[in-house]
């Protein structure tokens, strides 16, 4: 192990497999945006990541077990990308991240408002969130009992709420 990695240290462990930029921003979009395709995840990122960049993430993240590639059977020469369970599990590391930076960290209302309802809602919240992952990138059985928008959903109408009152020039 200490030929491949730095130390046996969790954080640093963790670190080198999703602790660059562009891998956080490419796990969040798949995440909270759901985009699962190369061109989303490449025209859907608002910092930007360049082409080959994104690749390069994809194929690291690939390897490292957090995402999955396959054939996309609704077009031949595309690959969707799904999170694997590896992945899913880093929600509450993004609420996490989320929250320490809403608190120290010049945040915008419409781009925090997904970090407040995941630290306010806490670990059941993020248990929630991850079992809808697990229906949208596994496959599993969607929870019989539950019935309305998913936490992705919920989370997306609370920012789209914010822009369009912001939009409105309200403040409240």
């Amino acid at each position: 192990m200490q030929d491949q990695h730095r130390s046996g240290c969790p954080i640093n462990l963790t670190v080198e497999v999703v602790g660059d930029k562009w891998s956080l921003v490419v796990v969040r979009d798949m995440m909270f945006g759901n985009r699962r395709h190369f061109r989303e995840l490449l025209n859907g990122s608002m910092e930007g990541i360049a082409s080959n960049i994104l690749a390069d993430r994809l194929r690291r993240l690939t390897a490292e077990g957090v995402i999955s590639k396959a054939d996309d059977p609704s077009h031949k020469q595309k690959a969707i990308y799904s999170l694997t369970e590896k992945g899913i599990e880093l929600v509450p590391v993004f609420a996490m991240i989320g929250a320490w930076g809403s608190k120290w960290l010049p945040v915008t209302e419409e781009l925090s408002i997904r970090a407040k309802l995941l630290a306010e809602g806490g670990p059941p919240l993020w248990e929630e969130f991850m079992d809808d992952l697990r229906v949208t990138h596994l496959g599993a059985p969607p929870d019989p009992n539950r019935s309305g928008p998913d936490v992705r959903e919920r989370l997306q109408a609370a920012y789209e709420a914010v822009v369009a009152r912001q939009a409105g020039g309200g403040r409240n």
